[in-house]
């Protein structure tokens, strides 16, 4: 990895509107997972990517110990203070074991996995968003209507108007511009979903306080 894979998540961040980190730590976590399959490492095997240079390391925790007992977990004071002379009796070392393979190993995990973090990232950031809505009224446009129902637009996501949250007087077209207003947020497999409603009594609340500030004041 290098900075221009760095990049890449960067443009993917500010596109997609995930932060940085969720997507850096995303990354990691599905390397390591590769990592160890691969290598049959312990599960004190982590991956760090360095946020300026998307430079990208494998790392194992050893206690310093004075007399090692067991390879697999400990280091001599001695090894440890070759490392970093800071390092005491007590402390867990890090220890660098980054494979000559990893880049191979590191770009296969990205690939494979990153598209469906991404997903789940965009979800999350998408329902965030909705859930901040909860009882408000928006401006939707409709997409479509099937059976009474209508399926509006609300941005990244579409919202489902229940027939039994139309007015009698209600008959949309594709293309309509009408109020909504948001009655509920749910997070599914699929993403947000958001119900909005035509009838709720906090509709006309909210109206009359679009209307008339004093009303909102």
């Amino acid at each position: 990895m290098n900075s221009d894979f760095l990049e890449a998540l960067k443009a993917i961040s500010k596109e997609k509107g995930i932060d940085i980190d969720t997507l850096i730590e995303s990354v990691e976590a599905s390397v390591v997972v590769a990592y160890k399959r691969d290598h049959s490492a312990m599960n004190e095997a982590y991956v760090n990517i360095d946020r300026e240079t998307g430079d990208m390391r494998v790392f194992i925790k050893k206690e310093v110990v004075e007399n090692v007992e067991d390879e697999s977990l400990q280091i001599s004071l001695n090894d440890a203070q070759a490392i970093d002379k800071r390092y005491v009796i007590g402390d867990f070392a890090e220890i660098d074991i980054t494979p000559k393979d990893f880049g191979r190993i590191a770009t296969k995990a990205a690939k494979d996995n990153l598209t469906q973090k991404i997903r789940e990232a965009e979800r999350t950031v998408i329902y965030d968003e909705f859930i901040d809505k909860l009882d408000e009224v928006v401006t939707a446009v409709v997409r479509r209507v099937d059976k009474r129902n209508a399926y509006v637009e609300l941005g990244r996501v579409e919202g489902y108007l229940p027939a039994g949250e139309q007015l009698p007087t209600d008959n949309f077209a594709p293309g309509d511009r009408i109020k909504v207003y948001i009655s509920e947020v749910k997070q599914t497999t699929k993403g947000a979903q958001v119900i909005v409603s035509r009838t709720h009594t906090g509709l006309l609340k909210r109206l009359f306080e679009l209307e008339v500030p004093e009303i909102h004041d």
